[in-house]
């Protein structure tokens, strides 16, 4: 069976809650076990934890799970760009699948909400079609 983690954001806590549940929900649909779920503070802190999960032989692939907000300065767009580039960077040396679902960056509260399942149930897909 097919090990993964998933990687969540804590800054909105309780989105994030929904989209893990959909996460596990579509785990299960495609016969993958989450083996280890993580929570970070947010965006700047999910390619860390993410490299310490894809370097374990047991875990065959990881998603990834938060929101980052268009804020009044560049500031989410910049770190957004670099998250992205860092997660692209993991599969490629890691040489296994990332699922993004990241909502953003540049989210405003109209959405989130219509985002957030789809968003879930995709980073969890992504890694099954990769295997």
């Amino acid at each position: 069976m097919t090990q993964i983690a998933i990687v969540c954001g804590s800054f909105h806590k309780a989105e994030i809650s929904r989209m893990l549940a959909y996460a596990e929900n579509q785990a299960a649909s495609e016969d993958m076990t989450i083996v280890e779920i993580v929570w970070v503070p947010g965006a700047m802190e999910v390619p860390l934890a993410l490299s310490r999960l894809i370097s374990r032989d047991d875990i065959h692939g990881a998603a990834c799970l938060g929101i980052i907000e268009k804020g009044s300065t560049k500031h989410g767009l910049a770190m957004g760009q670099a998250v992205i580039k860092s997660i692209i960077e993991l599969q490629l040396e890691h040489g296994k699948p990332i699922g993004l679902g990241i909502i953003g960056p540049g989210a405003e509260e109209k959405h989130i909400e219509p985002r957030l399942e789809p968003h879930a149930r995709a980073a969890v897909s992504a890694i099954s079609s990769m295997l």
